[in-house]
């Protein structure tokens, strides 16, 4: 027997979308003209629709949150569109608007109903935990309210759920109509409602159970996450335009002069826990354009009120700071500081909001940044700490003067008191207290990459004027003590102002 060659497409593997659409798909319901009229319905249930049921439902809860789900997506997409592959295929209005779902679609949609209903709610609780920031992410919340607001489809489901829901008029199991127990010989067909009645609950029970406990996609249950889901989705756009605001405002070229010190730094001011750092502003455009399409799609599907989300676009707008930047997580205050909440979670681990951190402990004992030099850093603060050893009472002795010396020792041999820092933390207002520092000399910024650059880059420009070394540093030394009278002047009268 001849064996028929392996397929190929162009060198790659067929993805699980095209396989779905070949074998699970396109082949049941384009066989209907050749075959038995009720081969797909009693093929799909079957040979497809449990198993893919049970593989969706274990990859909603436990696939990556990241972009890899598109596939997994995509695949249950293709299953709820039948239509979309069916021979007759209904041409699109003049106007672009979606295809309506016909009528003849309401016996599928009902014998699968839960991988309309219970799905959904899989992927909105998917979506809660997910950075909608990302264009990936935002994307796929696009594809899911753009494939369930095509026209009619979100009635055909209520109806579903409203057949599962009513009571049972019959006994459960299937027997000829003849023989029920409120029928006689003689009387006439149970309605058909009852028959259709009877297959979605045939199909939920087959594969949920007997004891399942079903949550309308439509109740209140499931409203209050699509109501989650739209904050989610306006705070992801907030979020999104701050970032392109901060990307117009911080250019690429800039950075270099915030590392020379001709700007300051912030560190606090970005966002490295989502994408948008590799991203320009088309990218940026499109995910506000998902975002937006999303969240008029779900207040199509589940009649939203303009009033709502004008509502939760006004709660977001009250705790809203300066684009964004200074928002602390959602929290509520415990008696031992700061709860955070779900949500607050759910920003932090996206990188939507953060606490500010501040260094509270001894300046010389922080961590080496990777601005420094590590060797240099560590010989530095050895030379400092022997001569803050040696000359401690001398040092004291100085700063404790009155006059113009002890206000110019002062200032360079002494640290802002950590009472006179600011603390975020409640907690830390309780715990934490000032520890008492004498005067002492700190020689760590010598250590600093960008010190260094900048002294080589001052004894380069002298020796184009013919200005050697020698010269040059006595210069730099005139001008930093005339900088230092200055800002101790300027020190002292502020704190007169102050008293």
């Amino acid at each position: 027997m001849q064996t028929l060659p392996p397929m190929r497409f162009g060198g790659q593997k067929p993805s699980s979308r095209f396989l779905l659409k070949c074998g699970f798909i396109i082949i049941p319901w384009r066989c209907t003209k050749k075959c038995n009229p009720h081969m797909p319905r009693a093929a799909v249930p079957r040979f497809v629709q449990q198993k893919l049921y049970v593989f969706l439902q274990h990859c909603f809860g436990h696939w990556p949150l990241d972009a890899s789900f598109r596939a997994v997506l995509e695949m249950w997409l293709s299953y709820l569109q039948p239509w979309r592959y069916a021979p007759e295929k209904q041409a699109l209005s003049s106007d672009s608007q979606p295809r309506c779902v016909l009528e003849k679609w309401a016996p599928f949609i009902q014998e699968n109903l839960l991988m309309y209903t219970k799905l959904f709610v899989g992927f909105l609780n998917r979506a809660l935990r997910t950075d909608l920031v990302s264009p990936k992410n935002a994307l796929m919340v696009f594809r899911v309210a753009k494939v369930y607001a095509q026209p009619n489809l979100a009635e055909m489901i209520q109806k579903g759920e409203q057949l599962f829901l009513e009571p049972e008029l019959i006994i459960p199991h299937r027997q000829h109509r003849l023989f029920t127990v409120t029928s006689s010989f003689l009387s006439p067909w149970p309605p058909v409602v009852t028959d259709a009645s009877f297959k979605v609950k045939s199909h939920v029970y087959s594969l949920e159970g007997q004891d399942c406990k079903y949550t309308p996609m439509f109740g209140p249950e499931v409203r209050t996450l699509v109501l989650r889901l739209a904050q989610l989705i306006t705070q992801a756009k907030q979020t999104a335009k701050s970032i392109s605001d901060q990307c117009v405002e911080n250019p690429a070229g800039r950075s270099f002069l915030s590392w020379l010190g001709f700007c300051s730094t912030d560190p606090n001011a970005c966002y490295p826990a989502n994408d948008m750092d590799e991203m320009g502003q088309d990218s940026i455009r499109k995910t506000d354009e998902y975002l937006e399409k999303a969240l008029e799609y779900l207040r199509q599907i589940f009649r939203l009120s303009e009033a709502q989300l004008a509502q939760l676009t006004l709660a977001l707008g009250n705790t809203q700071d300066e684009n964004g930047k200074k928002q602390l997580p959602d929290c509520i205050v415990g008696e031992d500081g700061l709860i955070l909440t779900s949500l607050g979670r759910y920003q932090i681990i996206n990188g939507l909001r953060r606490f500010e951190i501040e260094y509270q402990g001894d300046l010389e004992l922080q961590p080496i940044r990777s601005y420094e030099i590590t060797s240099l850093v560590r010989a530095l603060f050895r030379l400092s700490s022997t001569i803050n050893r040696r000359f401690a009472g001398q040092m004291a002795a100085l700063c404790s003067r009155d006059d113009f010396l002890g206000s110019f020792c002062r200032y360079h041999l002494t640290e802002p008191a950590l009472s006179n820092r600011h603390l975020l933390s409640p907690v830390g207002r309780r715990h934490i207290a000032s520890p008492a520092r004498g005067p002492r000399l700190s020689l760590r910024f010598l250590g600093s990459y960008r010190t260094l650059l900048l002294l080589l880059m001052t004894f380069f420009v002298a020796s184009l004027f013919c200005i050697g070394p020698l010269p040059c540093s006595l210069l730099l030394v005139l001008g930093y003590l005339l900088y230092a009278i200055a800002m101790t002047l300027l020190t002292e009268r502020g704190k007169l102002h102050q008293l």
